[in-house]
């Protein structure tokens, strides 16, 4: 596999559903709040206007107070701000176990660079770094990698081509250099026809002894 100037590799993760666990749904986001999923604001309806308001808030058109007003809004104001907040923060749940370790022996392997790409926002991308005062980060793990990047920082999201081209550009990899796991099939077939190696990941398994499975079989130390 090679990249502009050199014969290295690119392992490349999402976080959500590959290293990070989150909630998947609104009633479960309410659950890990401890809050009622309120069955009026559980149809279908409310569910594409809360996308709507996530779209706008990962690429970045949005900041945290207008997402959160929007939510309130999309939700018939039956949440106040203060609740919306305590849901958003609990969206994210635990870090995969075994993770970490794969992670890490990555990071030490000669001609093996690490990288991030992932949809989300600016309230959950402080969350895997370090906080004022020397705070550890919530979920360190994601900071081990080299290349970080996130949707809302660079005005793009997945699945749509623009997103990988940018991430192409910002870390020197392209193409079959670019080993890539997430765990949306639909944000796979972009990097996939830019010639990536795309791995689709189960978030309800393993999910890093399939990442080692997968590494092993390309030949990868992991």
């Amino acid at each position: 596999m090679t990249a502009r100037g050199g014969s290295r590799r690119l392992v490349a993760f999402d976080w959500g559903g590959v290293i990070l666990r989150h909630c998947r749904s609104w009633r479960e986001g309410c659950a890990a709040a401890g809050l009622t999923a309120h069955d009026e604001v559980l149809t279908e309806a409310h569910a594409a206007r809360r996308r709507s308001l996530t779209r706008d808030f990962q690429r970045g058109l949005i900041d945290e107070r207008a997402f959160l007003a929007g939510l309130h809004d999309a939700n018939d104001g039956r949440y106040t701000l203060e609740e919306l907040a305590r849901i958003h923060d609990a969206w994210l749940l635990d870090e995969y176990e075994g993770v970490r370790d794969v992670i890490e022996r990555l990071v030490a392997t000669p001609g093996v660079e690490t990288a991030l790409l992932s949809n989300t926002n600016a309230a959950h991308w402080r969350r895997h770094l370090p906080g004022p005062g020397g705070r550890e980060a919530d979920y360190p793990t994601a900071g081990l990698l080299r290349h970080r990047h996130a949707s809302h920082l660079l005005g793009l999201a997945k699945p749509d081509e623009a997103i990988y081209r940018a991430f192409e550009r910002a870390t020197g990899f392209s193409g079959p250099a670019i080993v890539y796991f997430d765990d949306l099939a639909e944000n796979l077939e972009s990097p996939m026809r830019l010639g990536w190696t795309c791995v689709h990941v189960d978030h309800e398994g393993d999910t890093a002894a399939q990442i080692r499975a997968s590494l092993r079989s390309l030949g990868v130390p992991a």
